[in-house]
């Protein structure tokens, strides 16, 4: 074949639908519809990222006037994100019941013979909205305790975060990224924009052992416990590299393909923490373990905290495994002192 024709038709590699039939013999007690599911997430991934790249085009920027159920002020793209991932997931007919960051109850799609449930953050990142800075959505998936062909329950959605059967994150930014794991690796798919896919990118990734990376919210530095305090104090003194970019996906991503950790502990102002443990942390801790990471809330791993309310929040440190155990180490030593 001519060189020239050889590079027009040379593979473009695996595209995520493929990639998710490939993979349905990782579920031997599904039949399909956890496949569908991941797929109807990501055709909500591309309906949301194009939203967002005309956002400053079609006046879609800004406050949309009203609170979400966590009291912080709703921008118009919370709301179209909400609303896009809640059409997606109904519509696609496997998911009985979801749960997002933006809706004060859990909603019932009507989907009474599905299996799964769904807990989002459909759009991460807010204030990053209007400057032009990286976005993310994060979902987690978890199979229904009910039995099939009944309403949802509460019971359903509140599941600890080791009952999870997928989750994942879509970041918008240089170019849109979906990473998820099913609990077998995981995996990142690249948009290409030229034929409308997510193409395989980043297979089986892998967290860094150790890393240079510290992400935090230096505005809070004096608020955090005296433990983390010190830990920042070390990475300083050894020169590490501090960048916060202001959206939990971002510097997760950026820290799971570098080494890094990320620290978003309790607070004077927020005791509990600020992240939630439903729509934010439990999908991202199973990701980053399945990568090879750690995800504490500072004494307890995030998968096995027992979840009492939706919007549950607790502090949140995740990121390579070295680094993460230093942090607690600290803790616990300032406790010990306490004490």
């Amino acid at each position: 074949m001519n060189a020239d024709v050889q590079k027009y038709v040379s593979s473009i590699g695996i595209t995520l639908d493929r990639f998710i039939a490939q993979r349905q013999s990782d579920f031997p007690y599904a039949k399909g519809e956890l496949s569908q599911l991941l797929r109807d997430i990501g055709l909500a991934a591309k309906v949301v990222n194009k939203a967002i790249m005309n956002s400053g085009l079609i006046g879609i920027e800004g406050p949309a006037g009203e609170q979400n159920s966590s009291g912080e002020d709703q921008q118009k793209l919370d709301v179209v994100a909400n609303v896009r991932f809640i059409r997606a997931l109904t519509r696609g007919g496997e998911v009985c019941a979801v749960i997002s960051e933006e809706e004060d109850e859990m909603i019932d799609t009507g989907n009474h013979n599905a299996k799964y449930v769904v807990a989002m953050d459909p759009l991460d990142g807010s204030s990053n909205i209007d400057v032009n800075m990286p976005l993310g959505s994060i979902f987690s998936v978890y199979r229904r305790k009910s039995p099939i062909g009944t309403p949802p329950t509460i019971e359903d959605v509140l599941q600890r975060g080791t009952e999870q059967v997928a989750a994942g994150y879509i970041i918008y930014g240089s170019s849109n990224m979906l990473v998820y794991t099913t609990g077998h690796g995981v995996n990142g798919f690249t948009y290409d924009f030229s034929i409308g896919e997510f193409i395989l990118s980043h297979p089986n990734m892998r967290s860094q052992d150790d890393g240079k990376i510290f992400s935090y919210n230096e505005g809070n530095l004096y608020d955090f416990p005296q433990g983390i305090q010190d830990f920042i104090e070390h990475c300083r003194q050894n020169k590490f590299s501090a960048r916060y970019v202001g959206a939990l996906v971002a510097d997760v991503h950026r820290n799971l393909l570098k080494g890094g950790i990320f620290l978003y502990p309790a607070t004077k102002k927020a005791p509990k923490g600020k992240l939630r443990l439903m729509f934010e942390c439990n999908a991202l801790a199973f990701l980053v373990e399945q990568a090879g990471g750690v995800a504490t809330d500072g004494e307890q791993r995030i998968l096995e905290i027992v979840p009492t309310e939706m919007h549950q929040r607790c502090p949140f440190i995740v990121g390579s495994k070295a680094m993460v155990e230093k942090v607690t180490e600290m803790l616990k030593a300032h406790k010990e002192v306490l004490a």
